[in-house]
């Protein structure tokens, strides 16, 4: 069995390849359009990492211009990215405008949403780095 990629259904493309390539860092592996279906997947991963894909499933509004609102159980959990430096990549993500939501307080985790909401957890390779502000004190803001 080998790991393909996991699916999010997105709301904005354009927010989201922002949210994705732009402040997470992701590369983007592959874009295919289907009109007769209405929808556009885009495919991307880290660098180094191209087995594991997240897939963003973009479905056009219909004919007035309406788009599927999805609840519940159309997202899911969250998705997790270890990183080098979880300092930098959330200094990375905040200057790019994204709210930490559970900040990196302990030198391990923090969580970040997207623009759809979906949670995305990053988690520092290897041992947990020392506190640091302003990090450490930094509280936790909305749910993660």
């Amino acid at each position: 069995m080998k790991y393909l990629h996991t699916m999010v259904r997105v709301h904005d493309l354009d927010a989201s390849i922002r949210f994705y390539r732009d402040a997470l860092g992701l590369h983007e592996v592959r874009r295919s359009e289907h009109e007769a279906g209405r929808f556009t997947l885009v495919y991307l991963a880290a660098a180094g990492d191209a087995d594991a894909q997240i897939e963003l499933t973009y479905n056009w509004p219909d004919a007035n211009g309406q788009a599927e609102v999805y609840t519940g159980g159309r997202n899911f959990g969250h998705v997790a990215y270890a990183v080098d430096d979880i300092y930098a990549a959330c200094q990375r993500l905040a200057d790019h405008g994204v709210t930490i939501n559970r900040p990196p307080r302990d030198g391990h985790m923090a969580f970040v949403r997207s623009p759809d909401g979906i949670s995305v957890e990053l988690l520092q390779a290897g041992p947990a780095l020392a506190p640091a502000e302003p990090w450490a004190s930094m509280p936790n803001t909305g749910s993660w």
